[in-house]
């Protein structure tokens, strides 16, 4: 093995400076094939970063409008309102309840006023009866 020798472009090697420079040529190998990797992955984050800006505009904007609309205030607000819904819900139904009787009612009242009118002619026609009697009695 010491007698091995390679010639490449005029320069002979020799096994023993071929066995030291293997080492040292694999390390440099992957100490840039880390360091692209190193970089590539540095890059990465660089993009990852502008997502993350675009994410914090997106949250201001939302934090802007939960501010303007009172998010925070947002149980009282629904209560409130559950209750004039409440509220209303049995006013509706004492409104009901008079409607009905107001129907009620009507369908009596329509019945009456023809009575009251057959009642009227009748009376008229006593009392003109009456009369017709008073004025001439022995008829």
């Amino acid at each position: 093995m010491d007698d091995a020798e390679l010639k490449v472009g005029g320069y002979t090697f020799k096994a023993q400076h071929l066995l030291f420079a293997a080492p040292l040529v694999s390390a440099l190998a992957g100490g840039i094939y880390y360091s692209y990797d190193a970089y590539q992955r540095f890059l990465g984050v660089e993009e990852g970063f502008e997502e993350v800006q675009g994410a914090l505009g997106r949250i201001q904007a939302l934090e802007q409008t939960v501010g303007d609309n009172d998010v925070a205030n947002l149980s009282a607000q629904l209560t409130a309102i559950s209750t004039n819904m409440e509220t209303i819900l049995e006013q509706q139904k004492t409104l009901l309840d008079l409607r009905s009787k107001v129907e009620k009612s009507e369908t009596i009242t329509n019945g009456l006023g023809d009575k009251l009118d057959k009642y009227d002619r009748e009376f008229d026609d006593l009392w003109d009866a009456m009369d017709e009697l008073y004025a001439n009695p022995l008829k």
